[in-house]
């Protein structure tokens, strides 16, 4: 190339024409803005699929919202609330008294608000949406506070009006509902081995297993049937809050009671071992003494 930009074959293009043919070379077209949005759209239905079944997945194994439809859980719960329900918890963990569960009452508790059955596949298929992400009630599916876990005992009341746990009264002003006794019904249950005793935080309105006491259980619900923990409000966000476990059920008194009240079969079977063994030596020295 000579000094004044001209080579061998002549006289060159200038850099700022050059310029201008490669943006005009790669300026987008009006086709290729139809193509990009026609990409789109082809591409929205598989997004939609993806995205419910990887819903679904999470729904059945992980976390799962659930709407609250009822006045049962006020004023811990308020109607219309949305919570996260941890399904792996208790494959970690037991149950434990102060826990707010989701379980499913199908075919034992009757519901305590009428969600209307979809009239077709597609209502069908919305409602099973809605109720994955917890925008419509699901189901017979109930929400309540564990009291008691298999081998306690449960009553009400005490002489002070108090529900009381292996004899150990409950400080339930945290939780329940203004103005609302522990209960207006008397009543007292041995928890069964895999059962539980649950209430509502308003416990005047609130269709529990002290409504139930006639059915196969005495009015406790199946642990299989616990579909997992309520431990957080997501909706509205003025409520965002956790669920913990109320102070009154981490009682010295109740968890000591607790603990003698599980080991209680493996006490007896010690107790009832130690004169066993005796006999057994008695009988051995017997048979060994020199005739």
């Amino acid at each position: 190339m000579t000094s004044d930009g001209q080579g061998a074959g002549g006289p060159r293009r200038p850099v700022e024409d050059e310029v201008d043919v490669v943006a005009e070379d790669t300026k987008p077209t009006a086709k290729d803005g139809k193509e990009k949005k026609g990409s789109f759209w082809r591409e929205l239905p598989v997004l939609v699929v993806v995205a419910l079944v990887l819903a679904l997945i999470i729904k059945s194994f992980v976390v799962q919202a659930f709407y609250i439809p009822s006045e049962s859980m006020e004023d811990t719960l308020l109607v219309n609330d949305r919570v996260l329900v941890n399904k792996l918890v208790y494959h970690t963990r037991d149950i434990e008294r102060g826990d707010i569960v989701v379980f499913s009452g199908v075919d034992s508790w009757a519901s305590e608000v009428e969600v209307p059955e979809p009239t077709n596949p597609v209502a069908a298929f919305f409602r099973w949406v809605g109720t994955a992400f917890g925008v419509v009630p699901g189901e017979k599916d109930y929400i309540k506070r564990v009291i008691g876990v298999p081998g306690d005992t449960v009553k009400c009341c005490d002489p002070k009006g108090r529900v009381t746990v292996n004899g150990v009264a409950l400080d339930e002003t945290a939780y329940l509902y203004p103005d609302d006794q522990p209960s207006q019904k008397f009543f007292e249950i041995k928890v069964p081995k895999d059962r539980l005793w649950v209430m509502g935080d308003h416990r005047s309105v609130s269709l529990d297993s002290r409504s139930h006491q006639g059915d196969p259980g005495g009015g406790t619900i199946a642990r299989e049937m616990v579909v997992g923990r309520a431990f957080v409000i997501v909706w509205p966000f003025s409520r965002a809050s956790t669920l913990p476990i109320p102070d009154t059920f981490g009682q010295s008194a109740l968890r000591a009671a607790g603990a003698v009240g599980g080991a209680a079969p493996l006490l007896l079977g010690f107790a009832a071992a130690f004169p066993l063994m005796a006999v057994r030596r008695r009988v051995l020295k017997a048979s060994i003494r020199p005739r």
